[in-house]
């Protein structure tokens, strides 16, 4: 499998394919060519018998600063079938083990994705936020039903309302991170793990894993649909323009007319 978006590196072997976030002077973050070729790649994925396990990396400095801003307000999804949401869509039923190995800010939708990960392994400078509101915008990923599952409703709407970055530490108190390690190892620990995983027989492991998410995938995709509803329309409202004009104009955002 391989990509010519260098954007997004792609590298398969011994039933290891691990997809790299390779924008760093942009902070990794993601345009939507590289929604679409990470849809492309994680749909492929799910068939592909060369492909036992996946693993999704960032740099040892930076995971993803999510939305590349520009490349939205250029882009913005006005559909559920945009390349962002059939990502998320991708993510969220995708059958084999996926691993992801964190380090550094992950923003926006470089944590809801980790939600959808089997094994999440964090760098000690992992810090992860979810500032949807702060943007005039909604929680996406199936996240407003995740996140409080995961967290708890309160720890939940700290996270989403106040949209502040929490570190490893407490995402490993929380379940979200399997373990926190030195960021000069989380790649190699995440590699690790996956050739244990690409180890076992692939049935029991997809079997395994349907089983864990039986009843939950459903409501999870019906989520998703209500949220990229809700954040299409909340797009194109003053809240969310008042937002990305102040992001772009490098000033605070004055929410008091909203």
């Amino acid at each position: 499998m391989s990509t010519p978006n260098t954007d997004i590196l792609v590298h398969t072997e011994a039933g290891i394919s691990t997809i790299t976030f390779n924008r760093v002077d942009k902070k990794n973050s993601i345009t939507t060519t590289m929604y679409a070729t990470l849809a492309d790649l994680f749909e492929a994925a799910a068939t592909d018998s060369a492909v036992r396990v996946v693993v999704l990396q960032g740099d040892v400095a930076v995971f993803s600063a999510g939305n590349d801003i520009g490349d939205f307000l250029a882009n913005p999804p006005s559909t559920l079938d945009a390349p962002v949401f059939r990502l998320l869509r991708a993510v969220a039923t995708f059958p084999k083990p996926l691993l992801a190995a964190v380090c550094g800010p992950a923003v926006g939708i470089g944590t809801t994705l980790l939600f959808h990960c089997d094994l999440v392994y964090a760098g000690d400078n992992a810090a992860f936020s979810m500032p949807f509101v702060n943007l005039g915008l909604c929680p996406e990923a199936g996240s407003s039903l995740l996140v409080p599952q995961m967290l708890g409703y309160h720890r939940a709407a700290e996270a989403l309302l106040l949209g502040e970055p929490f570190f490893a530490e407490a995402a490993l108190e929380v379940g979200l991170v399997n373990r926190v390690v030195p960021p000069t190892e989380c790649n190699a620990v995440a590699q690790a793990q996956a050739r244990k995983l690409a180890a076992k027989p692939l049935s029991a492991l997809v079997e395994t894993k349907r089983l864990l998410k039986l009843g939950l995938t459903s409501a999870v995709l019906e989520r998703m649909a209500q949220e990229g509803q809700s954040f299409v329309r909340m797009l194109s409202e003053p809240a969310a323009r008042e937002a990305f004009s102040a992001f772009m104009e490098k000033r605070r955002p004055d929410f008091q007319a909203f």
